[in-house]
């Protein structure tokens, strides 16, 4: 259509190639409020007769009512929606929808509003799943097990513990999403092409109807920047590669090496030749999905790469590995909330482990600090002396032998003190880790973050 008088009709295969309808379909209600939003400003500046707005509103609602499946082919959703709105209308009418805009300005809007869209539903699913791993964690709260460091006993730790060190780490993923809104929640129409329009506009009241904090300062900036994508689709990066983590842990954990946990049947598969198993494949595949992300990004970074300013058509690739980018985070943050609300911890194994490859050394080598007043290194040298020499539960004389063969001389400690030290309870009370208080911090932030939420959801309603 907008070929008209200046071009030919374009080759079948060649409008085909470059056609961005595939996708498309995520940036038509967007473009349906642009456009809204374009007509009442073009009738509040007075390019627009009351009944010419009317019209072209009540248009724009029968398409919206219709659906994207209904538009005519074209060579994006922006030219679809225009085009049908001068089929209904008549180009006297309905041509005049795209006065003081283009589509450089009214795609760069739409991607920010479609993004916007799927940040407050990543946010909203991540706030879920926080709270069903402060729900778990309060359940186990002073369920002692294994903390691991290289994948090897390390020190007792709790269960409780274990998971609020997942909450906390994706605590910060949600507010660096929150923080990346900033900076797509900013309006580029009424940029024109590049350098604005001689049309005189009011920017100003399409951000606002709009829902945007801002119009965007600089218009070539304005219709050229993707820049915000790259930030949004690092920081879905960086929540994939948590949630990755996630799920590795709970494939080892299902092992019978480990016998930590039960995955729900939901979440699982069996095998279609051996029917004894029970395969995390759910997890599995959340551990590869982050791949795709990581793939995702690199594609953005690799499109934006040296492109001069202004718009370039490249831009236009960059919308499938978003959108991508955006549904694969959201649908794994689903899951594996769901994924940890039904895991079953099996409480016995993971005291059982707790017996297992001298966990409490650490703290054996602090108390002999404390008692003995010697160096934290000469304690870490006589604990490990004991160590390799097989000795995980050591009798007094079994010390003071040790350390006597080492040149130290041990003689205030007891047999209580090492009997305490050799305690994954006392080990844990001693460090807190049964302690509410970081639960309830927890649990405040967490409210906080769903405020901060809720009004930008409400900001984004009102405008709409």
């Amino acid at each position: 259509m907008f070929r008209s008088k200046r071009l030919g009709d374009m080759d079948e295969k060649a409008l085909k190639y470059i056609s961005s309808m595939e996708w498309d379909w995520w940036l038509f209600k967007s473009d349906i409020e642009v456009d809204k939003a374009h007509v009442v400003m073009l009738y509040q500046m007075g390019y627009l007769s009351r009944e010419e707005c009317s019209s072209i509103l009540k248009a724009i609602e029968t398409i919206e009512k219709d659906g994207f499946d209904s538009l005519p082919q074209a060579e994006d959703v922006h030219e679809a929606i225009e085009k049908k709105v001068i089929e209904l209308l008549g180009e006297e009418t309905g041509g005049k929808l795209h006065t003081a805009r283009s589509r450089n300005d009214e795609v760069a809007t739409c991607i920010r509003m479609s993004t916007r869209e799927e940040l407050v539903l990543v946010m909203s699913g991540l706030l879920s799943l926080r709270g069903t791993l402060l729900d778990r964690a309060e359940e186990y709260l002073d369920t002692i097990m294994p903390g691991f460091t290289h994948l090897q006993h390390a020190q007792p730790t709790t269960l409780g513990h274990h998971l609020m060190a997942h909450e906390e780490s994706l605590s910060r993923d949600w507010d660096r999403l929150f923080d990346s809104v900033k900076r797509v929640n900013i309006c580029p129409l009424g940029s024109g092409a590049l350098s604005s329009t001689g049309f005189k506009l009011d920017r100003e009241l399409t951000s606002k109807l709009l829902g945007f904090d801002s119009p965007i300062e600089n218009t070539m900036d304005a219709v050229s920047s993707r820049d915000f994508v790259l930030e949004v689709v690092s920081v879905l990066l960086g929540l994939m590669l948590n949630l990755s983590r996630m799920a590795e842990e709970m494939i080892l954990w299902s092992t019978q090496e480990f016998e930590f946990v039960e995955l729900d049947d939901a979440y699982t598969s069996t095998s279609s030749i051996m029917p004894q198993k029970k395969n995390p494949d759910v997890a599995e595949v959340m551990r590869s999905r982050c791949c795709s992300v990581f793939g995702a990004m690199t594609s953005i970074a690799m499109i934006l790469k040296a492109l001069p300013l202004t718009y370039n058509r490249d831009l236009q690739e960059i919308n499938p590995h978003l959108l991508k980018a955006l549904q694969i985070t959201r649908e794994s943050v689903d899951i594996c909330n769901a994924m940890f609300r039904t895991v079953k911890f099996n409480v016995e194994q993971l005291r059982e482990h707790v017996e297992k490859g001298f966990l409490c050394a650490t703290e054996l080598a602090d108390t002999l600090v404390r008692v003995e007043g010697i160096s934290f290194r000469t304690a870490h040298a006589i604990v490990g002396m004991l160590a390799r020499k097989g000795i995980t539960k050591p009798a007094l004389e079994e010390l003071r032998d040790v350390a006597q063969e080492m040149g130290i001389e041990v003689s205030n400690i007891t047999q209580k003190d090492i009997d305490d030290a050799l305690n994954p309870r006392v080990a844990i009370e001693r460090r807190n880790l049964g302690d509410t208080s970081p639960l309830k911090s927890a649990r405040k932030r967490l409210k906080t973050h769903g405020f901060m939420l809720e009004n930008l959801e409400n900001k984004i309603k009102n405008a709409r």
